[in-house]
């Protein structure tokens, strides 16, 4: 295989910390708003509970020497801040802290560089009591976590995500429901937007003073498509691309919010230099893609201003309809981002990949379906690039097979298939594939 991808372009592969180290009640560890979310009735689609997924967190160097045998240029994985502080404020727990930093010991012995995301969806129960992302508090909670972890990692980490997918936790978490913490406020959780990204300020400021080098947010972002060429699609389409896309990176790359109380919403609750702090936040962007997503306009008893709805004449992941498969989708985000903000930083894709139907039993799969919708989506990249995109690296999601949230166990999106009866990891088709791509590509820098 053969991409355009510019000299020392990096090749990464993430997990997040709570999908794959199970132990939930050992060392100290605090509960976690995922906790109470999986423990309700019906809320996973198997009744499981995110233990002991991969049981990475008794054997970190599995999944280390994972991601070494691909020849990685960094890991991507997450700290779980109710492991740090068990209720959300206080010192850290040691335990804790020296785990991660023995993962991190791991990585650099094995050669890949770390790059750990704070938050990737995993608040202390005791923090969402005080209101979590709707308690502009929690801003500052979530800085003095961010400075313990640094005061313990900083000297052998220089690259961090503070938050993951922050559009995410706004729209499912707490305007759906369909995410921890389960919240249904539709439009009235607008405020956990301003306070996702306050908070992210307020870590990178933290992560800055304890050496940090290389700091972003990586936000899920979709290419917003009208189902019709009609006035009243566009419009629709237009609201979704406001309040899944833009209200992020706005602020982030402009330094203001989108003209939100034109269309209907209530003003962001900003304070004093807020957007400033905001706005200086950012040494590289952050995208996480996955699909474009198709909107109509809405139906005329609809509590929400626009319908989203099956994309059509494209195939579909192992979720169906929800996650249609479109490549080229993701190459014009990334062009039109350039074209809204000319002066875009860096740009790293943090999460990429698929999920599709595979063994639960240990044994080699085949998964072409996997490779064949990576190949598309690095060629995207690959077109954004040359379209004068600065985009420096291109992470799939995911190193393994993990506990797929509300899904539980029912999707695999991993390069390594985990039999999570016995734990039982087996590299996939596609590992292989993407390690020969990597080392193809480094063969290539070397001439």
């Amino acid at each position: 295989m053969t991409l355009a991808l510019p000299p020392g372009f990096r090749f990464s592969a993430a997990t997040s910390a709570f999908q794959i180290e199970g132990s939930r009640d050992v060392d100290g560890r605090g509960r976690s708003i995922w906790d109470d979310f999986l423990e309700a009735p019906g809320a996973i689609v198997d009744g499981s509970t995110a233990d002991p997924a991969c049981d990475s967190y008794r054997h970190p160097e599995s999944d280390v020497a994972l991601a070494a045998g691909l020849g990685l240029d960094r890991y991507r994985f997450s700290i779980q801040w109710a492991r740090i502080q068990p209720e959300g404020r206080g010192r850290g727990n040691l335990v804790a802290l020296d785990h991660y930093s023995r993962v991190v010991d791991l990585l650099l012995d094995a050669g890949v560089t770390p790059f750990p995301t704070l938050y990737h969806w995993e608040m202390p129960v005791a923090v969402e009591a005080d209101g979590g992302w709707l308690n502009r508090d929690t801003a500052a909670r979530f800085a003095e976590y961010a400075a313990l972890v640094v005061e313990r990692l900083g000297d052998r980490v220089s690259h961090w995500y503070t938050l993951n997918e922050p559009a995410m936790t706004t729209l499912q978490g707490y305007a759906t429901g369909a995410l921890a913490p389960g919240r249904q406020l539709l439009f009235g959780a607008l405020p956990t937007v301003h306070h996702q990204l306050l908070a992210h300020a307020a870590a990178f400021e933290a992560l800055r003073a304890g050496g940090a080098q290389q700091i972003g947010l990586v936000n899920n972002h979709t290419w917003v498509l009208p189902l019709h060429d009609t006035d009243a699609d566009r419009a629709a389409a237009h609201m979704y691309d406001m309040i899944h896309n833009r209200v992020f990176s706005e602020p982030l790359l402009d330094g203001m919010y989108p003209d939100l109380e034109s269309l209907g919403f209530p003003p962001m609750p900003v304070q004093a230099d807020d957007m400033a702090r905001i706005r200086a936040s950012l040494d590289f962007y952050g995208i996480n893609f996955y699909n474009p997503t198709t909107v109509t306009s809405a139906a005329p008893d609809s509590p929400i201003p626009f319908g989203i709805v099956p994309t059509p004449g494209v195939p579909v992941t192992g979720f169906g309809a929800e996650w249609p498969i479109m490549p080229s989708a993701l190459r014009d985000l990334l062009v039109d981002l350039k074209r809204r903000h000319p002066q875009l930083p860096p740009v790293i894709i943090g999460e990429n990949g698929a999920s599709f139907p595979e063994p639960a039993t240990a044994g080699r799969v085949d998964d072409q379906n996997r490779i064949d919708y990576l190949t598309g989506h690095l060629a995207a990249v690959a077109e954004a690039i040359e379209a004068g995109v600065d985009v420096e690296e291109y992470t799939v999601w995911s190193l393994l097979d993990n506990w797929e949230w509300a899904d539980g166990y029912t999707q695999r999106f991993g390069l390594v298939h985990v039999d999570f009866e016995t734990g039982e990891r087996t590299p996939k088709a596609s590992y292989d594939w993407y390690r020969d791509l990597i080392a193809q590509h480094r063969e290539e820098d070397a001439r």
